[in-house]
């Protein structure tokens, strides 16, 4: 049994087809007794469109924000 620390985002979880394949992935290592800590970041696009709402709230957002 091993401690299995996964990072997904981006392309990985840009669709629900995608968002399935990382789910059995996940459950694979779950059923052979790995232990594991899943770690989601945005999907795919989503921290550049929330980038550009910033911006388009206040011109130039603090970088301590960003």
């Amino acid at each position: 049994m091993a401690l299995l620390v996964q990072k997904y985002g981006g392309t990985s979880v840009g669709s629900v087809e995608r968002i399935e394949a990382v789910a059995d992935r996940v459950l694979k290592h779950k059923q052979q007794g790995d232990d594991i800590v899943v770690v989601v970041s945005a999907m795919s696009g989503e921290t550049n469109r929330l980038i550009e709402l910033a911006k388009s709230i206040q011109g130039t957002p603090d970088a301590r924000e960003m």
